[in-house]
């Protein structure tokens, strides 16, 4: 008989590579994981980790067992969500949420408070993480549902621990000054910026903006010119409000008010995409499913009041999977304000 929490444990030093990440990922001593490795060793009477130098590694048996654990702890999330769906299958306890600045802003805090005024016994826990943390607090039972921005250093759309769908697709606007020659101009061609001063995304950081970015306008035949670069879409936005460049900002980027600058639909813009994730399995949990249909009507809600640009979004179906097709809008003229161009 396998006990569940010690195979967790073993999951954790092959995700982590050493007991010591594997120990605080599942805040638990050192010690104490090298122990539950030992004890779940005895119960299935190999030896699941052997010393290498002054560390361990994991030993052929442990490797053939970690091939069927994601398999075991989807079987027992479906198990759980069944067992808490049986009678009413009313939403209650608590549901664990996590994303990034712009996801908690835009989403998990509407979608918090739309949970709470629908089902009253049911408690909402917002967390600000950044994508690879999302999925560490998933891994690790900190967290029930997430939205990530969709990056290359995310696990891959088929890991079999994660469900991963898509909501929807955030293009990039053209923020400028008013008296900029482009300003309110839409659709704006990239290519048209080729010989403008740009603010960018900090290089290495850990969001998507500045490859998108830099790509787009590759893709466009130029190389932008880089004048200053920044962390955050507000300080990117204070920059331009002086006057010392132009920037791309995702149209659900939360802008300071009252900063004296335009936001402008491009043609064809590039776009970063929002997923939400659950372990695999738990989807099935009241909480979980609730929330996670409440967060499709917030993105679909958002795709709709989004400027009538070519944007991309995913329909709010809740078998609508990573990898499917969207619709497309049609693009149309018009002047953004420093406000944030859509609302929940």
């Amino acid at each position: 008989m396998i006990d569940l929490r010690r195979l967790t444990v073993l999951r954790a030093i092959a995700e982590y590579g050493t007991v010591t990440a594997a120990a605080a990922a599942v805040h638990l001593t050192p010690s104490a994981v090298s122990q539950q490795v030992r004890a779940l060793g005895r119960e299935l009477g190999v030896a699941l980790l052997e010393p290498r130098g002054r560390r361990v590694r994991l030993t052929p048996a442990a490797r053939v067992l970690l091939q069927h654990a994601d398999a075991m702890e989807e079987l027992w999330q479906r198990a759980e969500a069944e067992m808490h769906g049986t009678g009413a299958g009313e939403p209650s306890g608590t549901l664990r949420v996590a994303g990034f600045p712009t996801a908690a802003s835009t989403l998990l805090a509407p979608l918090a408070a739309r949970l709470h005024a629908q089902w009253p016994g049911l408690t909402v826990q917002v967390r600000e993480a950044e994508p690879l943390e999302c999925f560490s607090l998933l891994f690790s039972d900190d967290t029930d549902l997430a939205v990530v921005e969709a990056t290359p250093d995310n696990p891959p759309p088929d890991d079999g621990r994660y469900d991963q769908r898509r909501l929807l697709d955030d293009p990039f606007d053209l923020l400028t000054p008013p008296g900029h020659a482009l300003a309110g101009e839409a659709p704006v061609p990239l290519e048209d910026l080729a010989t403008e001063r740009w603010v960018l995304g900090m290089p290495g950081s850990s969001c998507t903006s500045r490859q998108l970015v830099m790509s787009a306008c590759h893709s466009a035949g130029f190389v932008p010119s880089v004048a200053h670069a920044a962390r955050e879409w507000n300080v990117a936005a204070t920059f331009v409000s002086h006057g010392l460049g132009i920037a791309l900002v995702p149209r659900l980027a939360v802008l300071p008010p009252g900063l004296d600058v335009v936001r402008t639909p491009l043609q064809s813009p590039p776009s970063r995409r929002l997923v939400s994730v659950t372990r695999r399995g738990g989807d099935g949990h009241p909480a979980v499913a609730a929330g996670l249909e409440e967060l499709r009507e917030l993105a679909a809600g958002l795709c709709q009041s989004a400027d009538r640009s070519a944007s991309r979004c995913a329909p709010p179906d809740s078998a609508t999977m990573l990898s499917s097709d969207c619709g497309s809008r049609t693009a149309a003229k018009r002047t953004v304000s420093s406000s944030p161009t859509v609302k929940p």
